[in-house]
C-alpha cells in the first residue's frame, strides 16, 4: 500500500554532505512517522533519525547537530540532509514508514536502501 523510494546515495570525501530523498507514494495517509535507518556490513540495523506526521523529529546520538531530517509534504517526500560526515557514516541507508490503517493494522514499510560512502 505504500512505496518508498530513497536516492541522493554516493560516494563522498570526509567532511562533505549528501542529501538523500524518501519518496512516498500509495497509501501515503497512513503514515504515522518516517524514519532512516542505516546498516553497515556485520552491523545491526540503527535508527538515525525520524519525523512523526506531527513533525517531531528524534535523531541519534551519533548524528546529531549533524543530520537534520525534514519532509516537503506536496511532494510526499522525506530529507535526510547529512553534513560533516565522518567514513563512520558509512553504510546502506534506508527508508521505512510506520503506518496503520484499519485493514492492516500496524505495518513497517521499507525502501531498496541506498548506499553512502564516506571515504578519509
Amino acid at each position: 500500500q505504500v512505496q518508498l523510494v530513497e536516492s541522493g546515495g554516493g560516494l563522498v570525501q570526509a567532511g562533505g554532505s549528501l542529501r538523500l530523498s524518501c519518496a512516498a507514494s500509495g497509501s501515503t495517509f497512513s503514515i504515522n512517522a518516517i524514519g532512516w535507518y542505516r546498516q553497515a556490513p556485520g552491523k545491526q540495523r540503527e535508527l538515525v533519525a525520524a519525523i512523526s506526521s506531527g513533525g517531531s523529529t528524534n535523531y541519534a546520538d551519533s548524528v546529531k547537530g549533524r543530520f537534520t531530517i525534514s519532509r516537503d509534504n506536496a511532494k510526499n517526500t522525506v530529507y535526510l540532509q547529512m553534513n560533516s560526515l565522518k567514513p563512520e557514516d558509512t553504510a546502506v541507508y534506508y527508508c521505512n514508514a510506520d503506518s496503520y490503517t484499519v485493514e492492516l493494522g500496524p505495518y513497517d514499510y521499507w525502501g531498496q536502501g541506498t548506499q553512502v560512502t564516506v571515504s578519509s
